[in-house]
């Protein structure tokens, strides 16, 4: 890829980045006193315009659109697509789990369908139906053959997420190689490491066996897949002690307790991890981070939004919604 194409794009991704909410504002709404001042403050947004009256049932629905919006225009403009669907190929993915799910029980999931960008409504049902093409590319019907076949054998819903998942982080080492840009492919590569972290814990948690956890864990991370699977079989001090030694050690030092990881905490650390990732971003002038950095902002500001109304909402107090949520980009 020529960053140089990126030259053009990057100062319209600047401005886009101005919409982005504060963290003062952030305050400001964890702050509020009712939802009836947390629902002013948001109306107050430029997630405001997509609220209907009835505020509690019509956030969510906000969100999505805003977002559908923001990547409707920079797939128009962007020099190479690939570089925005490596970012929303989560919802791809989703939007797979959740159909062929549908089309395996008869029921109708597409209330559940999620905008990426690039596969409607229609051609995944469609692909999922007729195994065909339908425009999307051969290793996601790869994925749904192998979800079929297996269904067939097992009926077991639980293997589709487990494939699907798998399927994922596979797909995003591979469009990342593909895009052929040094720190994106670091970034996915860490992505994909974090998952598969996340996963042995709660693997350990849950008692899960090696076998098992074979079939869960990508081997596309830089942490070899064999070396997490000995973790397995231990306990989660094990896990701690063996990530101490690894690359990751000094980012995850803060959330241990005890010699062992603090799980509820794991997650919101590989969040913050690639947001201060994108941080370079703010210095690359000519390559596609920057793009990537706005759709993770985008997101982290939406999952925010989300932990303050809805722990509004159920009576959660500011510090149990303040210790869940997300660094911003860009603090």
């Amino acid at each position: 890829m020529k960053q140089s194409t990126y030259h053009e794009l990057n100062p319209l991704v600047r401005l886009k980045e101005l919409e982005l909410l504060t963290p003062e504002f952030m305050g400001r709404m964890l702050k509020a006193e009712n939802m009836e001042e947390v629902e002013t403050l948001f109306r107050g947004t430029i997630y405001g315009e997509y609220l209907t009256d009835n505020f509690s049932e019509s956030f969510e629905e906000a969100l999505g659109k805003a977002q559908e919006e923001l990547l409707s225009e920079l797939i128009k403009i962007v020099p190479d697509t690939k570089v925005v669907w490596i970012y929303t190929m989560r919802f791809t993915f989703h939007n797979l789990k959740a159909l062929i799910k549908g089309e395996l029980l008869n029921q109708n999931f597409d209330d559940l369908y999620i905008y990426d960008g690039f596969y409607s409504l229609d051609q995944i049902k469609t692909a999922i139906r007729t195994g065909q093409a339908s425009g999307l590319p051969d290793f996601l019907l790869e994925s749904l053959q192998e979800v079929r076949e297996h269904f067939e054998e097992s009926n077991s819903l639980q293997g589709i997420d487990i494939i699907l998942d798998r399927k994922y982080l596979y797909c995003q080492r591979k469009i990342a190689d593909m895009i052929d840009e040094p720190e994106l492919t670091k970034e996915v590569i860490s992505f994909i490491d974090f998952t598969n972290i996340l996963m042995v814990a709660r693997g350990i948690k849950q008692k899960r066996s090696r076998n098992f956890m074979s079939t869960v864990l990508s081997s596309h991370g830089s942490i070899p897949k064999d070396e997490l699977l000995d973790c397995v079989e231990g306990d989660l001090e094990r896990l701690t002690l063996f990530l101490r030694a690894t690359s990751y050690g000094e980012i995850i030092e803060p959330i241990i307790q005890e010699n062992t990881i603090n799980l509820t905490q794991l997650e919101r650390l590989c969040d913050d991890y690639l947001t201060g990732f994108y941080e370079t971003a703010q210095t690359q002038a000519f390559g596609p981070l920057p793009v990537l950095a706005l759709l993770n902002a985008k997101a982290i500001e939406a999952k925010n939004l989300r932990l303050i109304i809805t722990g509004k909402e159920v009576g959660l107090t500011d510090e149990q919604i303040r210790e869940r949520m997300r660094e911003t980009y860009g603090t």
